[in-house]
Formats: structure tokens, C-alpha cells, sequence
């Protein structure tokens, strides 16, 4: 179970300073990150350890990351924000 504390700091460290990685990553931990499997959650956290730059063109599909777990979170990220959209 995640506590309130739990998701308010990652709140604050999802909020990235960059539109573009605010407008996925904020959503996402506000309506999602509950939800997610632990295993999943660890890999949220660890996303939130890379480079800015790193997570942008990941995201933009401009690159992949190297470590397959990343990329799995990042797909759940965009699957999140596209239904948000629908």
C-alpha cells in the first residue's frame, strides 16, 4: 500500500521543470502509480533517478533506454497519458 507521504515525495520528484516530462509524470503519479504492481513502482522510482535529457528522448522515442525495466515503465507512462487524452 503507498502511503500519503510516499506519494506526495514522489510528486515533488516527478515534477521535473520540464513541460514535457510534467505533463506525463504528474498524471501519472497522481492517477496511477497506486495502482501499479511493486515491481512496477520500483521502476518508477528508478526512472525518477535518470537525467532529464535521458527521459526525453525516451519518451519522444528518440532513444530507448538500456535497461529493459525502464522501458517497460515508460510504455505504462505513455499508455496513461494517451487514454487520459482519449
Amino acid at each position: 500500500m503507498t502511503t500519503e507521504t510516499e506519494l506526495n515525495r514522489l510528486f515533488w520528484h516527478s515534477r521535473r521543470g520540464m513541460l514535457e516530462l510534467d505533463e506525463l509524470l504528474v498524471p501519472f503519479v497522481r492517477e496511477a502509480y497506486s495502482a501499479l504492481a511493486d515491481d512496477d513502482k520500483a521502476r518508477y522510482e528508478q526512472l525518477l533517478s535518470c537525467e532529464d535529457q535521458d527521459m526525453f528522448a525516451w519518451f519522444m522515442r528518440r532513444d530507448q533506454p538500456d535497461d529493459q525495466g525502464l522501458q517497460i515503465i515508460i510504455e505504462k507512462i505513455l499508455e496513461h497519458s494517451r487514454a487520459r487524452r482519449a
